[in-house]
């Protein structure tokens, strides 16, 4: 392992305590997006050439927009908040309030402006710092289907909110899926644009959702 393969190896390791953090009544978790971007922009420039493998290709977009199962894999994460939402409706109600509550403190539900401006912000932040970095990193040790399992994983529990544990355990079910769907987006890509792309169409759906619930 090389002196920077270590050097990330810490970088992951620091991402996934912080994720944690919640766990422990600290909320410190979003500090995982600086950490990650940070690192993925100090690879990116360690590298020579830094256009072939950067994972911010604005020119590719237009391509893989053209694949259709590129697409579906983009709308997938959408859908599976469909379904969340639809089944939170019917058996967990009080699933709703619980998400409002959880991102209350980042987003402004009075603001359709600003609230679509914060969360292309957060998934670009975040595609960036999970996809972008972390999954990149770990699949260099390890096969994609743990690789995205693990990253899926860390990367709900850094939104861990205290509540009922049924609803608390549904809310990171979901969450986990969906990055999961993120993660595949890209694999497949290689672009934590698409990826980004993928997530704030989803936040953007769910912020909507909650708008009318609570209307």
């Amino acid at each position: 392992m090389t002196k920077n393969e270590n050097i990330y190896l810490v970088a992951i390791v620091v991402m996934t305590i912080v994720s944690f953090s919640n766990f422990f009544g600290f909320n410190i978790a979003g500090l995982t997006v600086i950490v990650g971007i940070t690192f993925f922009f100090i690879n990116r420039f360690s590298k020579k050439n830094v256009t072939s493998d950067n994972a911010l290709n604005v020119k590719a977009i237009g391509t893989n927009l053209k694949d259709k199962s590129i697409c579906f894999w983009i709308f997938s994460p959408m859908i599976m908040n469909i379904i969340c939402f639809t089944l939170a409706t019917l058996f967990l109600p009080e699933f709703i309030e619980h998400i409002y509550n959880r991102t209350e403190f980042v987003v402004s539900l009075d603001k359709i402006l600003l609230l679509v401006l914060q969360l292309a912000i957060f998934a670009v932040g975040e595609e960036i710092a999970w996809r972008g970095f972390f999954q990149k990193q770990l699949s260099k040790w390890f096969p994609i289907f743990p690789t995205l399992i693990l990253t899926s994983i860390i990367f709900s529990f850094g939104h861990f909110s205290v509540g009922n544990i049924a609803v608390v355990s549904y809310d990171i079910l979901f969450i986990s899926i969906n990055s999961l769907l993120y993660g595949v987006v890209f694999y497949k890509t290689n672009n934590a644009w698409l990826s980004a792309i993928s997530h704030f169409i989803a936040n953007l759906f769910g912020a909507i959702v909650i708008i009318l619930f609570l209307r």
